[in-house]
């Protein structure tokens, strides 16, 4: 239950857009409320206030569902695991719905509260680091501030866009769940489904000329099939890319800085070409200029001939070197692939004759090394890169068909070396064969003479 000091304290809180107040105006919502409280009658100072109990029992009882299920969720929200109740948040003390009962915004009850409101009332608490610190001293303080950073927060503050998402639609109130659990909403395979709630509205999206097709290409593009298909939580979604609660479009000089979250070394080969600076300039967002945006699918070999075609071209002629430099790289790729193959598959055989040759096999496994690193370097837009680490690995695969040819050419001069050696034990077999029937002829002949 609380005290009066405690209601003093929470109505007190500061309410609208501002999020946190100054010490002054701490100071004077309390002698307004203090003395507010004074002046009720002797026994209302005195009474205890019910606890929020009062408000689940009176609420489960309603037929609305807008009502009951607000009081049937809460029990596993995480603010009542951690022992917060209705009055935290709606303020009041309990009773009933009157205007001159306990429950009225004079005591600091809020019901329904309207939707520009919501920020400021979720960061009453959630940007106080001393009051958060009582629960988790990790927890960030600064979601409210990057909140009206967001395209979502500007809509609401300058035009106060009933459509906007707020706190609210992401971590649904009365039932919100840590990050980590599997069933929160914003747990990493049920953020696409949240932020579908109004990107997958095509009504909605009609009215901010945006499309809903966002949501239906991230499912089937690599990062969405990783996600769902193969349950890797640490696959990019939504909020990776655009952001938590300072949701923003990435602009076309930050794309690559987005991508570079996760694959840095593509995005440091980018920017240190010319290409990243002509991209920009040029008004084509960096990575998503060949990779696609929301639809990215996986990469292969192959990808570098589409792009020639529909991305090089549209800047380069058709008979500008520069504009065959991942023609190029194709060749060079396949080029070290064929070598590496061809000399797997002689150590391979080799290995299959008996031949001892694991430590050139292990070896080889270094032109994949020198792949990845030939692919990443693809990414400085220049063939000189991609061609220094395709040596490195022709080095390898070089030396691992060396060391095949010799190996089976061993192989051949130990099978020679044993037919022969098998064709003198033959011969050697016969003679004792040959001299035995000698012996054992003559012996036949004279059988009363000693053999000799």
């Amino acid at each position: 239950m609380r005290s009066i000091w405690e209601r003093v304290r929470l109505a007190a809180r500061p309410r609208g857009r501002r999020v946190v107040g100054t010490g002054f105006e701490l100071v004077l919502g309390s002698i307004v409320v203090f003395a507010g409280v004074l002046a009720l009658p002797r026994e209302a100072v005195a009474q205890k206030p019910p606890t929020s109990q009062v408000c689940v029992d009176c609420h489960l009882k309603q037929k609305d569902a807008r009502l009951s299920d607000p009081a049937r969720n809460f029990s596993k929200d995480i603010h009542a695991e951690v022992g917060l109740d209705c009055l935290d948040c709606h303020g009041g003390a309990g009773g009933q719905h009157s205007a001159t009962g306990t429950m009225n915004p004079a005591m600091g009850f809020l019901g329904k509260p309207a939707r520009r409101d919501i920020p400021a009332l979720c960061g009453r608490c959630h940007s106080d680091a001393t009051f958060m610190r009582q629960y988790d001293p990790s927890l960030r303080v600064d979601q409210v501030t990057e909140y009206w950073t967001s395209v979502h927060g500007q809509q609401l503050r300058e035009h106060n866009d009933p459509n906007v998402a707020t706190c609210i639609n992401c971590h649904p109130a009365h039932s919100i769940r840590p990050p980590s659990d599997p069933t929160s909403s914003v747990y990493p395979t049920n953020v696409v489904s949240t932020c579908a709630n109004c990107h997958g509205d095509a009504k909605l999206m009609a009215r901010y000329g945006l499309t809903t097709e966002e949501v239906t290409q991230y499912r089937q593009s690599v990062h969405g099939k990783t996600l769902f298909d193969k349950g890797d939580v640490s696959a990019p979604t939504c909020n990776d890319c655009h952001g938590n609660h300072g949701a923003v479009p990435p602009g076309v000089s930050s794309v690559e800085n987005v991508c570079g979250t996760c694959h840095a070394m593509q995005a440091a080969a980018l920017d240190s070409s010319k290409h990243a600076v002509r991209l920009t300039k040029g008004g084509r967002a960096g990575c998503a200029t060949c990779h696609g945006k929301h639809d990215i699918q996986p990469v292969a070999d192959t990808f570098l001939v589409a792009r020639t075609t529909t991305v090089c071209f549209s800047c380069h002629a058709e008979n500008d070197p520069d504009g065959h430099a991942f023609l190029t790289d194709k060749r060079l790729l396949d080029s070290l692939q064929t070598q590496a193959a061809m000399g797997r598959t002689l150590l391979l055989r080799a290995q299959n004759a008996g031949m001892e040759v694991s430590q050139t096999l292990f070896k080889l496994d270094d032109v994949n090394d020198a792949l990845t690193k030939a692919r990443t370097a693809i990414h400085t837009m220049h063939v000189a890169p991609v061609s220094k680490e395709i040596d490195v690995g022709m080095a390898v695969a070089t030396k691992a068909q060396q060391r095949g040819r010799a190996a089976m050419s061993e192989h051949r001069f130990r099978r020679i070396g044993l037919a022969i050696s098998a064709a003198i034990i033959l011969i050697l077999v016969l003679g004792i064969g040959l001299k035995i029937r000698q012996i054992e002829e003559r012996a036949s002949e004279h059988p009363s003479q000693p053999m000799s």
